[in-house]
């Protein structure tokens, strides 16, 4: 009898919600207009932009409301809750790396919000180094980069507060933990490479005027900072009279080179090299220009070991000497292949790190360029590693796919042995799991990859709820790789498909091209015919079918969703850049004008960003599917505003009861340092929306 009230109880609640329209809060609009080539174009929820402003936190504030008291009536959140809390509560641990007479690696006993980093002594004693658990009373201050000086008696760690990318750096004695000097601060995208035990480079930009969440920052610095002295102290080695987005300086092991790399944008790079032993010694240009990623990973005296994909848009690793370093004089050493090339060092090898169909090959050559060994590995997913200091003969690297929870291994340089080193012991079976990689054709008869992972026994009957999730741009390759969230959505039948679209880098430069600026709707023809593809083999139908992107991913959704509505029943864009008329003008989206184009460059690339930018494509009267708009208040990488306008338009022209929700995590960024615990929620708000959304009543038994 309790059974059948409990059903009843299920089924009342999901009838109530589906059929009532949510009350959203009232979003003014303004009459703010720009023009572009005498077009002029409305921007009524402008004032969305001011983070700052009073009248933004309260909506912010409504819209949560009405997100949470949607999601608290979903009758199954708790029991989702409860069971990803049951599958996140295992033992993780990174691999080791030593530094000084320490070993150092991260472990996370279970619910950790943040990874702590131990340390063992010579005679295996363990400790607490640091902590990031004791940052902040809420989870969201984050341990960044912890790196060390050439003895390992010293170390400079950042910290992020809110989910920012602006870090905060402190030097500390390693072997006494005392703080050595003031803390630096307003450090953004950069890492610490330390000059021998003297100091080290760092990279950031001037403080902008008005917010630092969302004002424009497009002059990078790379500074030098000598211990001992204050920050402000510190000497611009480059950028001040060189305008450039990006600028990173490294250190070479030996501590013989200053390697700089300059940017505009998220392609391209210029290139230098500073010889460290010569008092005076000038910065020497080898690359002038943005045309080609260059990046010089290794270096034998002054025999230097350079990445490039000049003349070869899959990669290669060419040889020149640092004394006459220019492109005529390069050499090749391995040479480009029919697969991309992303390549480590360590041990005294260098491993080439080949995607082949988006899974790993890995190679091992040594300093003359001969092939040692192909690698063998653990099976077909994604490895990560193989690399460390020439004098570490034992290295270590990852092995993971969309299946198996990722498990780290030891790797014997010198004879290619490998042993495993740690595995997570997670309540999860990945025998009953399979993946399987097809190929389907896009729009315009291009052949793309797609990996689909489901339960063993999946009926083909498109009725499988399925999440296809996409990024499609930067150059950045989806390799499967294994996610509590989607575990627990397959456990409870569910169906999660990833689609290689243009734009990403799984095929080389080519492939990354053909998805940018006015080709980026090749993006999403592939995307869709992805989900065309999941529909037509019954995987699925689009009544069961979820799209899912974070970041350009989130972009991706928000075209896909106003494109064709029609084909999804649940849409989950994620800190989406979703204004691509104005996303230039916020922090460093500048930056990202190889991949996009801006509105400004000439009327073709207006038109054509128009077209297809989600805040501008939302149209009355149109049924979009149920959508929940997920970002962070703190994100100054792609700033909430672009959510804001987004899921204002949504809920003013919706037609029909499908809900537009947009959730907005407190104090958190663009995901990275993100608490376990707000991890862990957000999975289970998203799982929890979609399944409803998808007209699921109850999860299936055990």
């Amino acid at each position: 009898m309790k059974k059948t009230i409990l059903l009843l109880t299920l089924t009342s609640s999901f009838i109530s919600m589906s059929q009532n329209p949510i009350n959203y809060p009232k979003t003014e609009k303004g009459d703010v207009t720009d023009t572009y080539f005498d077009i002029k174009v409305a921007d009524p929820y402008r004032w969305l932009e001011d983070d700052r402003s009073e009248e933004t936190g309260k909506w912010v504030k409504q819209q949560n409301e009405v997100t949470y008291n949607y999601l608290s009536k979903i009758p199954y959140r708790e029991a989702l809750k409860s069971r990803l809390e049951k599958l996140w509560n295992y033992e993780k641990i990174s691999a080791p790396f030593k530094e000084g007479n320490f070993t150092y690696y991260y472990k996370n006993n279970g619910l950790q919000n943040q990874s702590v980093l131990y340390r063992k002594d010579a005679a295996g004693n363990e400790s607490v180094f640091l902590d990031p658990n004791t940052f902040s009373k809420d989870g969201t201050s984050s341990l960044g980069d912890v790196n060390f000086s050439e003895d390992g008696n010293i170390v400079a760690y950042s910290i992020s507060e809110g989910g920012s990318d602006w870090r905060s750096v402190i030097v500390m004695n390693a072997v006494t933990k005392e703080i050595m000097e003031p803390t630096l601060v307003d450090i953004k995208f950069s890492g610490v490479s330390w000059k021998g035990n003297e100091g080290f480079y760092y990279s950031s930009y001037d403080k902008p005027d008005g917010s630092e969440l969302s004002a424009k920052t497009d002059q990078h610095k790379l500074y030098y900072h000598k211990l001992g002295t204050s920050q402000k102290e510190d000497k611009v080695i480059f950028g001040d009279d060189q305008k450039r987005r990006y600028v990173g300086g490294y250190v070479t092991e030996d501590n013989r080179y200053l390697i700089i790399t300059a940017a505009n944008s998220t392609y391209g790079n210029e290139l230098y090299i500073k010889d460290l032993t010569k008092e005076n010694g000038s910065i020497v240009t080898i690359i002038d220009n943005f045309e080609t990623s260059n990046n010089i990973i290794e270096n034998e005296g002054s025999k230097l070991f350079i990445e490039t994909d000049w003349n070869a848009p899959n990669s290669k690793i060419v040889t020149v000497d640092a004394n006459n370093p220019s492109p005529q004089n390069w050499k090749d050493f391995i040479p480009e292949t029919e697969n991309v090339l992303s390549p480590s060092t360590g041990g005294g090898y260098f491993f080439a790190h080949y995607m082949k169909d988006a899974v790993s090959v890995v190679k091992q050559f040594d300093y003359n360029g001969k092939l040692v060994r192909e690698i063998k590995l653990p099976g077909v997913g994604t490895a990560g590693g193989f690399s460390g200091k020439k004098k570490e003969k034992t290295l270590y690297y990852s092995f993971t796919n969309y299946i198996t929870p990722g498990s780290t291994y030891s790797f014997e340089a010198d004879s290619g042995v490998s042993k495993v080193y740690q595995t997570p012991k997670i309540d999860f079976d990945s025998e009953d799991y399979q993946s399987e990689q097809i190929f389907y054709t896009s729009k315009d008869g291009t052949k793309v990859p797609m990996i689909i992972t489901y339960k063993k026994g999946l009926k083909l009957n498109g009725k499988n709820p399925t999440i296809l999730y996409g990024y499609g741009g930067f150059n950045v390759s989806i390799t499967p790789s294994f996610s509590i969230s989607n575990a627990i959505w397959m456990e409870n039948g569910g169906v999660y498909a990833v689609a290689n679209i243009r734009g990403g880098g799984e095929y080389g430069k080519k492939w990354h091209d053909a998805g940018t600026k006015l080709q980026k709707q090749n993006v999403f023809d592939d995307f869709i015919a992805a989900a065309e593809y999941l529909i037509a083999n019954k995987y699925t139908s689009p009544d069961y079918l979820a799209v899912r992107g974070g970041s350009n991913g989130g972009l991706l959704v928000g075209a896909i969703m106003t494109q064709r509505p029609d084909l999804m029943k649940v849409a989950l864009p994620a800190v989406g850049v979703m204004d691509m008329l104005r996303y230039h003008t916020f922090t460093a989206g500048a930056g990202w004008a190889y991949d996009y184009g801006t509105a400004q460059d000439n009327k073709e690339m207006f038109d054509y960003l128009k077209g297809y930018s989600p805040v501008h494509n939302v149209k009355k009267n149109v049924k979009y599917p149920a959508t929940m708009v997920t970002t962070g208040d703190h994100d100054d990488r792609v700033v909430p505003a672009h959510s804001f306008k987004f899921a204002a338009e949504l809920q003013e022209k919706q037609a029909g009861n499908n809900p537009t929700l947009i959730r907005i995590d407190i104090n958190a960024g663009h995901g990275a340092g993100k608490s376990v615990a707000a991890s862990i929620q957000e999975s289970v708000d998203i799982l929890a929306f979609t399944l409803y959304n998808m007209g699921i009543k109850s999860l299936p038994k055990k």
